[in-house]
């Protein structure tokens, strides 16, 4: 046989030989795919066509308590909403009640203290007011206490009017012209007759410089009897 025949033939063999083992490799490398396609618990079978697989449900209660909880959250949020407005409600009356308590408190504190300046008016009044005694000598002994009382000079109403009655009889123009203090040109005079220069030194300020003035005759001879006897309810004769 020549020999490039052969060699030609020989060229188709390899051929022929090369394609079958690329085949070969073709097909186990499906096969390896295949395999790998499937997941490694699957099973498998010989037969032609696999039968088809129902995949599985898994189902989990872990979404449906998350949804419960976070409806559970919002409620609670809702509920501490709810206690918080009130909180506030009640505070809000709490602050209210307090401010009227206080403002009924400063309006009873403003209205007693007008009322009590009131009366300091009503009593500065009637204190500065001059006090009404009649002209007569009930009049002139109870002014001549009065002024006495501010002056710190003791006596009283009978004490005056027992010596006032038995000095004058009740007369202010009352004078004596026939004593020793007359025969001296210092006759006693007034009420209580007083004469000049005892007047002059125990007259009270406030009171007129009038000896024959009943009210500063009084107050002069009761001053005057304060100094010698104590108060004029001691003295019972010419002093």
């Amino acid at each position: 046989m020549p020999k490039h025949i052969l060699t030609r033939g020989h060229s188709r063999a390899l051929t022929r030989h090369h394609k079958i083992a690329a085949a070969g490799v073709a097909a186990l490398g499906a096969a390896a795919i295949g395999f790998s396609a499937v997941p490694s618990n699957a099973s498998t079978t010989t037969t032609a066509e696999a039968p088809v697989q129902t995949a599985k449900v898994a189902y989990s209660t872990k979404q449906i308590e998350g949804v419960q909880a976070d409806v559970s959250s919002l409620h609670t949020g809702a509920v501490q909403v709810e206690q918080f407005a009130a909180q506030k409600k009640a505070a809000a009356d709490a602050a209210a009640k307090k401010k009227a308590a206080a403002e009924a408190k400063a309006a009873k504190a403003r209205a007693a203290a007008e009322s009590a300046s009131r009366s300091a008016e009503r009593a500065e009044v009637k204190k500065t007011a001059p006090q009404k005694y009649g002209d007569n000598l009930d009049g002139w002994i109870r002014e001549a206490l009065s002024i006495m009382k501010k002056n710190g000079i003791p006596g009283s109403y009978e004490g005056i009017h027992r010596n006032v009655m038995r000095e004058s009889s009740g007369n202010p123009k009352a004078i004596n012209l026939w004593d020793i203090n007359a025969q001296k040109g210092i006759p006693s005079k007034g009420l209580l007759q007083v004469i000049p220069p005892t007047f002059d030194a125990y007259h009270v300020k406030g009171t007129p410089k009038d000896i024959y003035d009943p009210v500063a005759n009084i107050v002069a001879a009761c001053n005057y009897a304060a100094d010698k006897y104590g108060t004029m309810d001691n003295v019972d004769s010419a002093y």
